[in-house]
């Protein structure tokens, strides 16, 4: 089992915690974690966007002029697509862009992403994250005593939704604060270190073991 350093809020050292293998031991599986990445972007789209096709856009009832005679090119409505101001042909109209994945490979690929940095060395566990009021510059002190370089983004996991945490960290740019059920493959690629209290790691363990 990988052991990893745990330290108290000041930056010292104060014990070691195994981390289990089933969740931060496991070997890179590219392909699964490429497809929860790819499923995780393609669930933050919206899908709402749409552009009128020529039986929508208003007006064009009447034929402009008439069919011959005239020396113009025929034409049955102003709001055909070659006109200015007509109907968009092939234009894209509301849909989902929902990738499915199974719940077991979401899980795994979390466990690979878990395992890479655990494996790099890039996961720092505290003893406990807890302020009496929400400061961003007592989490910004915090993140200084552990040595996080924040030019290379961190990623703060709690237990469970801390309000006071949630506010010390969001406006750090590259820190971003997450409780345990909302970590994603995307944020723990994406941010360079993992900042886990020893309970969030206990509950990612309690999860992802299964």
């Amino acid at each position: 089992m990988p052991k990893v350093a745990v330290y108290n809020m000041s930056g010292q050292q104060v014990g070691e915690i195994e981390l289990s293998d089933r969740v931060f031991g496991v070997p890179m599986n590219e392909h699964v974690v490429h497809q929860a990445v790819i499923a995780y972007l393609a669930a933050q789209r919206q899908g709402t966007h749409d552009t009128k096709t020529r039986g929508e856009v208003r007006g064009g009832g009447r034929k402009p002029w008439r069919q011959k005679g005239t020396g113009r090119a025929r034409h049955g409505s102003i709001r055909s697509p070659i006109w200015r101001g007509g109907g968009t042909v092939f234009g894209p109209h509301p849909r989902s862009y929902r990738v499915k994945i199974n719940k077991k490979e979401r899980r795994l690929a979390i466990r690979c992403a878990l395992s890479d940095k655990a494996a790099s060395g890039r996961i720092i566990v505290l003893d406990q994250l807890s302020f009496a009021q929400p400061k961003t510059k007592d989490m910004v002190k915090v993140l200084n005593n552990l040595q996080v370089d924040v030019a290379q983004k961190a990623l703060v996991v709690t237990a469970g939704p801390d309000e006071n945490v949630f506010k010390s960290a969001r406006n750090i740019p590259g820190v971003k604060p997450v409780p345990t059920n909302n970590i994603n493959v995307y944020d723990i690629l994406k941010h360079g270190t993992l900042v886990m209290t020893r309970d969030a790691v206990s509950r990612v363990e309690e999860v992802l073991a299964q």
